[in-house]
This record gives structure tokens, C-alpha cells and sequence, in this order.
């Protein structure tokens, strides 16, 4: 177990560089703004020092270091002329309260960026404000809200959303207003037609809905979907967490869809993990622009600007204008690969999933075994029978170099691991990820306690995931 630097710290070891402050602090700041005595930080070389926070480094597990089976739900690769673009000095030196005059090249990229986003998904027009998917639903959400109370409909308080739905989904919408009502997978799958019918009525704000669903599985009555969710008065929300599968192909739009969220770090390869940072830019029809939030990127005749004068806008949902850094990065992607290439890399990722569903079909259960999109979902159940859970394979991954898929999602499978290779991956890393997945099935058939005590080479082993998560320690105690 590594040492944290407290361990590293005795009495006299430290190293003094700076000259002592000869500034009256006390007359400069106050007496009551001064610690009463100096903080309890360890005494450390700067040797001892750099070798810990080098050794830190190399315990990270990064999709620069290796394979990710989670890629475009969490980790997906992100090409390094987008860290390029955003280090460039006139866009990482800016600052967030320049006048707009002042920020032409900064509003630029912003309004093409809206611009390139209704394009590909099918929109009028796009916000990016939003500070990641979950804030991009919640503001979506609110936009429905925002719309029919305009036409007076202020009984509509209910969200439809799948069983097999992300679960921000229900959390957004009641964080927006909404109460929730559940609509069953049938026995392919996807949306039960006849309990999505049953369910639609006048209380009914809309549907929220991603396609390809969160089994890897393409929606194939979205149309319908589409038409029985309007008939009925409501509206029609795109979850964008598997929008990779379809660029090119289709859009949210062409399906139907009214409003939807972006993850760029899952479509347009911007950094993401460990909560941040992200970018969920929503998009909408041309009816529902009004109610985008404000300010506005608008082009005039003397430059871009910002506008706020919209009655009808939900208002400000993000300080400034969104993270900035990490659109900038998503915007060199899009212009690196242009239209073809964004087709390629859908085509890349869909047909990457299928390779792996197709190699390990009959060592893992595959609940709903056909033409799956980028992810494909395997069941341990068979495993578990033996002893050896979905958890216990994950653990056993960490200790052969791979990072675990998504566990027990969706939740309408059961010993669920999903696997999304993304596009960039090569048949060699593919091969080898289904070599080990093949091993570690065999292994949890022949000695399933052996998987129980994995990971054995990881720094950590296995923590009470439960405790860890209720009563956190955050602070060195001796």
C-alpha cells in the first residue's frame, strides 16, 4: 500500500527556498485573518516529494495507458490536437469577462459549434451552456416545462421513461417538476408499445428516450414512438449518451425527437472522469428555441454578441457561456474528421461492439443476442451459478491490465457488464480483451473463489464499497 505524504514527513526535512516574509502580515491582512499557529503540513525533500507524486501518477489507469470497455459512456480517447487547441494562448488566456468586441474568435467558435451540433443532430438551434449530461437533461426538461405552460397546458406533470433508462433520467425530471412513470421493455428489448400507449394521456409531458437504447439496441419503432408521444400532446426527449452509434446515419431530428442532450465526451471526444469536466449542450426544435437559455451567440452586422432580450427563455442555467475549454476541444474534433469521418468513426465503434458480442457469444449469456450498436450487454449469470458474480469478473480484469466494463447496468439484466470498445481500439486489443474475458469465464467455472479475492496486484483491493461510500474517510489520521 502506498504511503501518503504525511507518512513521507519528519522533523527537519524540509527544504527552505523563500526568504522569510519580511511584509507585516498582521498590519497588511488583519490579525483575525492570521492562523493562530502554522498549518500541520508534513516536513519533505523535495526529492521525497516528487518521487510521491510521480509514483501517484503511475497508479492512475487512463485511456492513455490502456483499454477501456466503458469507452464512450466514460473514457473515450481523446485526440491531442484537441488539448492543443484549447492550450492555444488567445483561447486559454481569455478572459470570462472580456467584452464581447473583445471575443470574437471565442464567439465564433461557440456560434459554429451550435451551428455544427443542429446539423448533425437534427435541431434548429443549440445551447451550450449546459455543464455536463445531467445538466443538459435538466435543462432540456425545463424547456418542455417552460413550453407547455406557454400554451397553458400546466397539467402536464409527467415524465414517461423507460426501465432500462440512465437513471439521471428520473432524478432530472423530478429535479424539474416532474413526477415519474415507468414504461416497460417488451420481450425484444425495446419500448412496449402497448404499455407506452396505455400510459400516454392528458397529465403526460413527454418521453424520455435514447436510441440505440442502453442495451446496444436501435429503438426500431421510433417512429411510431414518435407519433403515438405528439398525438397524445407530449413531447419527445433524446438522451444523448449513444448518439456515437448513429452519426451520419441518422439523428435524433429525423427520428422525431424535440429536444437533446450531448455528452461531448461521449460523441465528440473531450475529457471526462472522476465527475468532470464535461459539456452537455442541448438542442431543439425550431418551436422550442425561444425557451433556449440565455444569452444567445447572435451574428450582427457589426460582429458577434450575446444576447438576452428572449421573454420566453428559461433564463441563465450556466455562469458565463458553458465550459469552454472542453467545447473548444470537441469543436477540433469535428473539424479534424468532417461529416465522413464522423460517419466512420459510428461505423468503426458499432462494428467493434458486434466483433466482441459475436466472440463471446456462448461464453457469456447475451440476453438479446442480434445486431447490437456500439455497446454490447453480456450476462454473468451462468458464472454466478458457479460462485464468481459480474463484480468478481471486473475484479479479475484489474489484475490483467484491463479497466472493468459498466456492472449491473442496465438493470433489467441480470449480472449485467456492458461493453463499449469505441472506435479507436485495434483488433489486436480487442482480441486480447476477449481472450482474458474467456479465461476469466473459465476460471469462475473452475475455482470461482480465485476471482473472489481479485484484484491482487491493484494498490487497492477490495473496500467495503458500501462504507466507503456512506462514511468516506477524507483526512490522515496518525
Amino acid at each position: 500500500m502506498s504511503k501518503v505524504i504525511y507518512e513521507h514527513g519528519r522533523p527537519g526535512r524540509g527544504t527552505d527556498y523563500l526568504p522569510e516574509v519580511e511584509v507585516d502580515l498582521a498590519a497588511l491582512l488583519g490579525v483575525d485573518n492570521l492562523r493562530g499557529a502554522p498549518p500541520p503540513l508534513p516536513e519533505v525533500g523535495e526529492n521525497e516529494v516528487v518521487r510521491h507524486y510521480t509514483n501517484l501518477s503511475r497508479l492512475n489507469y487512463g485511456v492513455d495507458t490502456g483499454f477501456y470497455p466503458l469507452g464512450s459512456c466514460t473514457m473515450k480517447y481523446n485526440p491531442k490536437i484537441g488539448e492543443a487547441a484549447a492550450c492555444l494562448p488567445g483561447f486559454a488566456g481569455l478572459h470570462p469577462y472580456a467584452r464581447p468586441e473583445h471575443a470574437q474568435g471565442a464567439l465564433r467558435v461557440l456560434y459554429d459549434m451550435e451551428a455544427h451540433l443542429s446539423r448533425i443532430c437534427g435541431m434548429a438551434a443549440f445551447s451550450l451552456q449546459p455543464a455536463a449530461g445531467a445538466h443538459g437533461e435538466l435543462t432540456g426538461l425545463m424547456m418542455i416545462s417552460a413550453w407547455h405552460e406557454s400554451r397553458g397546458d400546466t397539467a402536464r406533470r409527467v415524465m414517461l421513461i423507460p426501465d432500462s433508462a440512465h437513471g439521471t433520467n428520473p432524478a432530472s425530471a423530478v429535479m424539474a417538476g416532474f413526477t415519474t412513470r415507468q414504461i416497460p421493455s417488451d420481450s425484444r428489448g425495446l419500448v412496449d408499445l402497448e404499455a407506452l400507449k396505455g400510459a400516454l394521456g392528458p397529465e403526460v409531458a413527454g418521453l424520455m428516450l435514447t436510441n440505440p437504447n442502453t442495451l446496444g439496441l436501435f429503438e426500431r419503432d421510433i417512429l411510431e414512438i414518435a407519433r403515438l408521444t405528439h398525438e397524445a400532446g407530449g413531447l419527445l426527449y433524446y438522451d444523448g449518451a449513444n448518439l456515437n452509434a448513429i452519426l451520419g446515419h441518422t439523428s435524433p431530428g429525423a427520428m422525431g425527437f424535440d429536444v437533446v442532450h450531448v455528452n461531448l465526451h461521449k460523441t465528440f471526444a473531450t475529457p471526462h472522469g472522476g465527475g468532470g469536466p464535461g459539456s452537455g449542450p442541448v438542442g431543439v426544435t425550431e418551436a422550442l428555441a425561444p425557451f433556449l437559455p440565455v444569452p444567445r451567440v447572435v451574428s450582427t452586422a457589426e460582429g458577434l454578441r450575446l444576447e438576452t432580450d428572449r421573454p420566453l427563455s428559461i433564463g441563465r442555467v450556466r455562469s458565463f457561456y458553458g465550459n469552454f475549454g472542453v467545447i473548444l476541444r470537441a469543436y477540433a474534433y469535428i473539424l479534424r474528421l468532417g461529416g465522413r469521418g464522423l460517419t466512420e468513426a459510428a461505423e468503426a465503434a458499432v462494428l467493434h461492439a458486434n466483433y466482441v458480442r459475436a466472440k463471446l457469444r456462448g461464453v457469456y449469456d447475451i440476453p438479446y443476442d442480434r445486431v447490437c450498436m456500439h455497446e454490447c450487454v453480456f450476462s454473468a449469470a451462468r458464472q454466478k451459478e458457479h460462485g464468481a458474480s459480474a463484480a468478481d469478473i471486473a475484479k479479475g480484469l484489474i489484475d490483467r491490465g484491463f479497466h472493468p466494463p459498466t456492472m449491473y447496468f442496465p438493470l433489467t439484466v441480470r449480472e449485467a457488464l456492458m461493453v463499449e470498445p469505441t472506435e479507436t481500439e485495434t483488433p489486436e486489443t480487442l482480441d486480447a480483451f476477449i481472450e482474458t474475458m474467456t479465461e476469466l469465464a473459465a476460471l469462475a467455472e473452475r475455482d470461482p473463489d480465485a476471482l473472489k479475492a481479485a484484484p491482487l496486484s491493484a494498490p487497492v483491493g477490495r473496500p467495503d464499497e458500501a462504507q466507503a461510500a456512506r462514511k468516506p474517510v477524507l483526512t490522515f489520521k496518525e
